[in-house]
């Protein structure tokens, strides 16, 4: 049977100007699985999850005096990691779904940071679909955000100054990693890596792109990062995150040794009947 992997995730939404409680929902999880012939090229340590904690959102400015009736707004919407740093090692490219009375309103953005800024008067829902490298995951993994342009209280003022801000967090869990994605995010600061299975060795790294070449990817000195939402939750569901991956190693383990005892027992079954 070949290996699946296996993305998870539970969101935690948060937004600025609003002083209500963070939210959190479940998303279905999305699964893929390898044929049979990848087998050589991709080996995996068995019951092991691969966090990658992610924040998406947008942050909208108000125009002010330079506000039409067909621009109100400057917005940007992008998909960036929980603690601003490179995404490139995992995803390869989100693709971002506007509404149809955009130009080309299916935007595909192939390097980090995966953003993209547009202007316009009105709030809808963007589909946001995240591709992986094809050692991550062959299948992509949906996200929607609804474009937030206004403050919750519509009895205050709007200010160019102060832009409306909301992200969601969510932690994507890939189950059963590649040897070969596992060598390329060991010392990654984006992915949470367990440590590897007693006598589980990984094969060298595929030769890194020049530094001075490559563009930046991370969000750290990103001209908005003064307004990305500080999760405070996020440490404690990387934390309860890390515990699951545990307690789910173990329960597996306990599977399978219940397996081969079931094997043992069935020809002292059959002795018995005779």
């Amino acid at each position: 049977m070949p290996n699946k992997l296996v993305i998870k995730s539970s969101v935690l939404e948060q937004q600025e100007l609003n002083s209500a409680a963070p939210k959190s929902q479940r998303i279905k999880s999305v699964k893929s699985e390898d044929g049979e012939n990848d087998k050589s090229l991709h080996k995996r340590p068995r019951d092991m999850e691969v966090s990658l904690p992610v924040v998406y959102g947008n942050v909208a400015f108000w125009l002010g005096k330079k506000a039409n009736e067909y621009q109100s707004h400057r917005w940007t919407v992008y998909v960036r990691g929980a603690t601003n740093e490179d995404l490139g090692a995992v995803v390869k490219q989100v693709v971002f779904q506007l509404h149809s009375s955009f130009n080309n309103p299916t935007r595909v953005v192939e390097s980090p940071p995966f953003e993209l800024s547009e202007a316009g008067w009105g709030e809808f829902e963007i589909a946001i679909t995240l591709h992986f490298h094809n050692d991550v995951c062959d299948k992509p993994l949906s996200l929607y955000h609804h474009l937030k342009l206004y403050p919750e209280d519509e009895s205050g003022s709007m200010s160019t100054k102060k832009p409306v801000v909301v992200e969601s967090f969510e932690d994507i869990v890939f189950y059963d990693p590649s040897d070969s994605f596992l060598a390329r995010i060991q010392s990654h600061p984006s992915v949470i890596v367990p440590r590897l299975p007693p006598g589980f060795t990984l094969s060298p790294p595929a030769p890194a792109e020049d530094p001075n070449k490559k563009k930046r990817g991370d969000t750290k000195d990103h001209p908005l990062s003064q307004w990305f939402t500080n999760f405070s939750e996020a440490d404690e569901l990387l934390q309860l995150a890390a515990a699951r991956q545990q307690v789910q190693a173990h329960i597996a383990k306990l599977k399978r040794q219940l397996g081969a005892l079931g094997e043992l027992n069935q020809p002292l079954e059959h002795t018995a009947q005779l």
